[in-house]
């Protein structure tokens, strides 16, 4: 018997991260290989420096709701975020965490965790805002929802900037795919 695609994907972090750029990114990826999909942001008050969240609902079947309470992934780029939304997580789960800014992470039983420093590596390729993209690449490999050439194909679509700042994405989204063994 098939087994039916369900990834529930939260994106967090502080406002600009880049956690919405990262969240649309996935969504229009997981479009791209014609599953169904949802992506809800959230942005607390603060915005800028604020806690921030995005919720990816990507599935080979139709979409109910856009909200996601027990994720099968979490992408989390800081220590609040961690504290939020790790707990959440489902059984057989995927924690990617950016150990530059989070430097403790508690273990939960069943849970396969990838911790890469995220910020230090983005800010070692000249841009620390690129560390979303380097998780987008993590996500991509460790999951093979869809392939590579599509997520930094539909990054020119959602990225709409100079060719510089696009291949400098690109270049980290690489980064982070190949990170995963």
């Amino acid at each position: 018997m098939k087994k039916t695609l369900n990834e529930q994907i939260i994106c967090a972090g502080f406002g600009g991260q880049g956690i919405m750029l990262m969240g649309k990114l996935l969504a229009e990826a997981g479009m791209r290989e014609g599953y169904c999909v949802s992506w809800l942001p959230s942005y607390g008050a603060e915005v800028r420096g604020g806690t921030a969240h995005s919720m990816v609902h990507i599935s080979d079947n139709a979409i109910a709701s856009p909200t996601i309470s027990l994720p099968t992934t979490c992408i989390v780029m800081n220590k609040p975020s961690l504290a939020k939304f790790t707990g959440k997580l489902r059984k057989r789960g995927l924690l990617i965490v950016n150990t530059s800014m989070v430097d403790r992470i508690p273990q939960k039983a069943g849970v396969k965790t990838l911790k890469f420093p995220l910020t230090d590596l983005a800010a070692d390729m000249g841009n620390v805002k690129t560390a979303n993209m380097i998780a987008v690449g993590v996500f991509t490999k460790a999951k093979k929802i869809f392939p590579l050439k599509n997520v930094l194909e539909e990054l020119e679509k959602v990225l709409r900037l100079d060719e510089s700042l696009i291949a400098l994405n690109k270049k980290a989204i690489k980064l982070g795919y190949s990170l995963v063994n």
